[in-house]
């Protein structure tokens, strides 16, 4: 198979580092791409009519697109145990997770468009603004609420990832009054699947 990627998406490596925990990362060949909305990259459009990676080409078989459903087909190709969970409070959770973080990733992306990508006389302030007040919110909300003690699910990969990000474009922190999800990361960030896959490059506007 092949992974269509890009070395600093947030969404590509959380697909990435989801094949090294699920232990399929051999099984794949990465090939990075450069996407954005302003410039098109007619390799993966042929693929996925977003324009956007991950994609995942499977021989014979249609492409997966979508980070999410990148990981759910993953997940039903190892027998280990699932990274996410099938059925019941565990799996609703490990969801909900996930959302949250692909949000922060939305969002900081948002944030950097009215800060850097767009030109200064187009940007708009409260937009950015208000992206910044939803990745605060997720940072306090994952603070009470990301289950730190157990198993590696899907919303773990995706907080990590997401986190991971927001670091390396420098958007708002969250480390600051938030010591548990700090500890956490700290040590999520040392597994052998995210020190495999690092952030690096600019966005190609």
């Amino acid at each position: 198979m092949q992974l269509l990627y890009q070395t600093h998406s947030p969404y590509a490596r959380k697909a990435l580092v989801f094949a090294h925990e699920a232990g399929l990362a051999g099984q794949l060949e990465v090939i990075h791409h450069e996407t954005s909305p302003t410039k098109r990259n007619e390799a993966v459009y042929a693929q996925n009519p977003l324009g956007k990676v991950p994609v995942l080409l499977r021989p014979g078989l249609p492409p997966i697109f979508d980070s999410d459903v990148i990981c759910e087909y993953l997940d039903s190709l190892h027998t280990g145990r699932p990274l996410i969970p099938l059925q019941g409070e565990a799996r609703w959770h490990a969801l909900r997770v996930q959302a949250v973080a692909k949000g922060m990733a939305d969002s900081g992306i948002a944030v950097r468009w009215e800060t850097s990508r767009r030109p200064e006389a187009l940007r708009y302030p409260p937009l950015r603004d208000g992206h910044t007040q939803k990745l605060l919110a997720s940072y306090d909300w994952l603070e009470q609420e990301l289950d730190v003690d157990g198993a590696v699910h899907v919303g773990h990969i995706a907080v990590a990832t997401s986190l991971s990000w927001l670091e390396f474009r420098e958007l708002p922190g969250f480390r600051e009054q938030r010591p548990k999800l700090t500890a956490w990361y700290e040590a999520f960030i040392t597994r052998p699947s995210m020190l495999a896959t690092p952030l690096s490059g600019e966005t190609q506007d």
